[in-house]
């Protein structure tokens, strides 16, 4: 039986986050000592085939790892079952393949890592930071257009018994800024609550959230950076809020910049985004080096990908990207 039906559990608990000075802006980063070896991962869902905006961020995430000599990890993050369309992971490690991005032990899938996630929850429901909601999606949206999902706050307090597959579970969050060190944004600071309220731990669906999640698998795997797309900075607070929660060291983070549509809109499976063609290879990498503000003297026309990596991978430099816009694309093509 799952452990958060117990009513008693839902009430009387305060559940004090961080110990903090009133006038203060806590630090999130970094508030761990960090492993000397490199573990770096990427995570595609399996909603849809890879596009240039996921390949870019695989890219650069996987020449982070290699020019420091690290390992490179594969999650399939496939937790999110109504999301994920049969044969895609197939596809996915197919088109990694095709592109020499080769990754080091074996395939993780989140859905494959249930009873660690019910673990971290146990331990924040003993910790009294988590309560029953009853409020439904369309509810909390209505109430706050601004941001989506998060609870108007009577939930907080009403102890509400848990009943799977009947409301979701969220966490208390602090209400002040927390402060994270990005290593191409630098300095950021945001407030967990302000961004998403007391956000979902276990969804009224009975899936555990993507917050908890990855914080797990990342803990899990050993990872000590984080190399993701743009669009996922706001999710950083609310990560590393659990990691400290839960006991975890904090990786160090990085955020690439997003490739978007002409009218503005982020390159994604949802809008369409179509495959690449993988006998297309070493195109593909040629232009997503060019991206990363990796540029050769000389033509590298005929080289393979793995030939262009291995040409990259010393030519990674971080810097090239503090500073850099959106890239704007057109139909996911690769210009002519």
């Amino acid at each position: 039986m799952h452990r958060l039906q117990d009513s008693r559990r839902n009430q009387g608990k305060t559940g004090q986050l961080i110990a903090r000075a009133p006038s203060a802006v806590p630090s999130l980063a970094g508030a761990a000592t960090q492993p000397t070896a490199y573990r770096g991962r990427f995570a595609p869902t399996p909603s849809g085939p890879l596009h240039l905006g996921s390949l870019l961020t695989a890219l650069a995430s996987y020449l982070d790892a290699r020019a420091a000599g690290g390992h490179w990890l594969l999650r399939i993050d496939d937790l999110d079952t109504p999301r994920t369309k049969p044969g895609v992971t197939d596809l996915i490690l197919r088109t990694l393949e095709s592109l020499s991005l080769e990754w080091d032990e074996d395939v993780v899938y989140q859905s494959q890592n249930l009873a660690a996630y019910q673990e971290a929850l146990d331990t924040l429901q003993d910790q009294g930071r988590i309560y029953a909601c009853e409020c439904t999606r369309r509810e909390t949206t209505q109430l706050h257009a601004s941001r989506d999902g998060s609870c108007p706050g009577q939930c907080r307090t009403a102890g509400h018994v848990f009943r799977a597959g009947e409301n979701a579970l969220r966490i208390r969050t602090p209400d002040s800024p927390w402060v994270f060190c990005d290593r191409i944004k630098g300095r950021i600071e945001r407030s967990p609550h302000a961004l998403s309220g007391d956000f979902i731990l276990f969804r009224r669906d009975n899936v555990y959230a993507y917050h908890l999640a990855t914080v797990v698998d990342d803990h899990r795997a050993g990872i000590t950076h984080v190399v993701r797309g743009q669009d996922l900075l706001d999710s950083t607070p609310q990560q590393i809020f659990l990691q400290q929660a839960l006991g975890y060291s904090t990786p160090i983070y990085t955020h690439t910049p997003l490739m978007i549509t002409p009218d503005g809109r982020k390159l994604s499976k949802s809008e369409g985004a179509p495959p690449l063609d993988p006998d297309q290879g070493g195109r593909v990498i040629r232009y997503l080096l060019k991206q990363l503000g990796i540029e050769a003297t000389e033509p590298l026309t005929g080289m393979s990908p793995k030939e262009l990596l291995g040409w990259a991978i010393p030519q990674w430099n971080l810097g090239a990207l503090q500073g850099a816009p959106s890239l704007v694309i057109e139909d996911n093509r690769i210009p002519a």
